[in-house]
Order: C-alpha cells, then structure tokens, then sequence
C-alpha cells in the first residue's frame, strides 16, 4: 500500500494502481479512517442478573435438568408461572455453556486433509483394493494394487479369493523390498478399508519407518490415482464381465500390468510408459522427442506456423491434494 501511495504522488492513483494491479476502490478504502463500531445497547426489556439466575436455577434444577427449554416453559406455563421466553432460556444456557445434545451420542472426529507431494519416485505410494466378479454372482475376487504416483508405475499386485490383512502385509513388505525403499524414504498411502487400517500393517509399516495415510471417510478424491488406475483397468476392451476362476483373474493381470507398465502411454506422465518414468529413461526419451519434431521444423516450417514445437514436459510433482496457491491480494503484500 505504501507503494501506491508513493507511486500515486507522480502518476496518479488509476495508473498506480493499474501498473501493480491492485483494485482501487480497496486501495480508497484503505485510506479511510477505521471506524470503531459503536457498543450494542442493552435491550431496555432484558432481565436483570437476579433474575438471569433465577432462571437458570429453574433450569438446572433436579426437576428440569433432564429437559429441553420448550418443555421447561409450557410446564411453568402450565402452573401460571412465567418466567421468560423460550428463546431466553437457550440464550442463558450458552453463556454457562450448557446447551448441547443431552444424550450420549458418539461424535466423529475431525479428519484433517491429506496433502501429500512426490517429485521423484518411491516418495508416495498409493495402494487399494478392487473387487473382480467371480463366476456367479455374489462371488469375488479381491485386486491388491500398489501404485507410486509420480511414476503411475505398479510396484506390486496380488488377486486373492479375500480380502485380509495378512495377505496386505505380505504385498506391501515384498514390494518394498523389491524396491529397495530405506527407512524414512517413503509415504503410503490408503483409504479406510478394514486392510488399510489394520494393525498388522500398521506394525509392518513401523518396522520398516513407513509413514501411512489416509483418505477423509466419505470422500471419494483423496485416493485419485488408484481411483483412476482401477478404472483405466476395467475400461479396457478385453476386461471380461465375469472372471471363470482366479487362475483366470491372475492371468489376465499379469498381461494387463505388464501392457500397463511397459507399453501404456499415460497421459499424466506426458506419454510416457510408466516404466519409463520409474526407472530414469524419461530425460532420454524426451529428448529423442525433441529431436523429432526439430527435424521436422526443419523441413517445413510453415507447418508449424514457424513457431518450434515443444515436446511436453514431465510434470515436476505429483499430489494428493494439491494446497491452493497463495495470492498475493493482501494490501500489506502489495506494499
């Protein structure tokens, strides 16, 4: 705001304010002079601190301790006894902070936002659950995915006749070790589901200094990339609509990962293979990209309206929950 103003004396508000690009009914605003709100009346009908107390003995008493303000009022009402308004008795409540839910009611906790950043992979995995129809209905088999979000690449899978947390462990302790993950090195993770919050894979997780989150109950976006994984899966033309038997189940997933690895181009990942990306190669294969289209800038540059053709980039980070960006509006920012 000083800024402004300075800037103000030897061009003007309007273009000051233009050139920093800041409103300049805010900036007027800013110039007036605070306004110290003037104290609320007492109502001239308001009880007096006797009869405050009176009341709230009335309410908090042996009698009526157990019973909302409408019942205390039409029971005094009842007796030809007024004491005030119903409204009045809530207000009396809330200054003892008495008002709430009278009976014992589980209360759910505050769940705060995962908001997790991975800029190279094996910093971020994020595994679930899927269920595969089995031959008939009612039948299942379970789909154990871990995913590295940078990457998009499975580190592991499993297909089980079950859903266990034994089997989670299992999963979870050979993928890490395939990936050589140290201690401290690696985040993972998961919704809610009875697996993702077992003990069994929280201990697993402790010994090998994993730290684990999880998705907000009820939010369907906090677990995007398997969400999105799982759906790349069941939207390809070959996923049958009934798996015959689980050595089925497992056969058609280990063509379709190995396809999903190594030949699928992800549009997350600039149209890279995820493979590609996990294991470093991605510098090389833009490059040889780049190459490509400089050759052919070469040859027919009218084609690309003289402009070069940029090969795209791999993005720089991947999150769950990415925090909003911070504007610099604050006056004092401007300043």
């Amino acid at each position: 705001m000083r800024v402004i103003k300075s800037l103000a004396v030897d061009v003007g508000v309007m273009p000051a304010c233009d050139a920093l690009n800041f409103n300049r009914s805010r900036y007027y605003r800013h110039l007036q002079p605070a306004t110290i709100p003037l104290p609320r009346p007492e109502p001239p009908l308001k009880l007096s601190p006797p009869e405050r107390h009176a009341v709230h003995q009335q309410l908090v008493s042996d009698r009526f301790i157990d019973q909302a303000p409408a019942s205390v009022y039409a029971s005094l009402l009842d007796e030809g006894t007024y004491l005030c308004s119903e409204r009045t008795m809530y207000r009396i409540l809330d200054e003892q902070q008495e008002v709430r839910e009278r009976r014992n009611q589980l209360r759910h906790p505050s769940y705060s936002k995962p908001e997790l950043l991975a800029t190279a992979p094996n910093q971020v995995w994020s595994w679930d659950i899927t269920k595969l129809k089995g031959p008939v209905t009612w039948s299942y088999f379970y789909l154990y995915v871990i995913l590295d979000i940078f990457s998009r690449y499975v580190v592991g899978w499993m297909v089980a006749d079950r859903e266990a947390s034994t089997l989670a462990k299992k999963l979870i302790g050979q993928s890490c070790e395939k990936q050589n993950i140290g201690p401290d090195q690696l985040i993972l993770h998961a919704d809610r589901g009875p697996s993702m919050k077992s003990k069994l894979v929280a201990n697993l997780l402790a010994d090998l200094s994993i730290t684990k989150t999880h998705s907000r109950p009820h939010v369907s976006d906090d677990n995007p990339y398997s969400e999105a994984h799982f759906k790349t899966l069941k939207y390809r033309p070959e996923f049958p609509k009934r798996f015959g038997s689980i050595q089925d189940a497992k056969q058609f997933c280990r063509i379709f990962f190995s396809w999903y690895n190594c030949e699928h181009k992800h549009s997350g990942i600039a149209m890279l293979t995820p493979e590609t990306v996990h294991y470093g190669r991605a510098e090389a294969v833009l490059e040889k990209r780049q190459v490509a289209l400089s050759d052919a800038f070469e040859l027919n540059p009218k084609r690309f309206k003289g402009r070069m053709p940029v090969a795209a980039s791999l993005p720089a980070a991947a999150w769950i929950n990415k925090p909003a960006t911070v504007t610099e509006n604050d006056s004092e920012k401007v300043a």
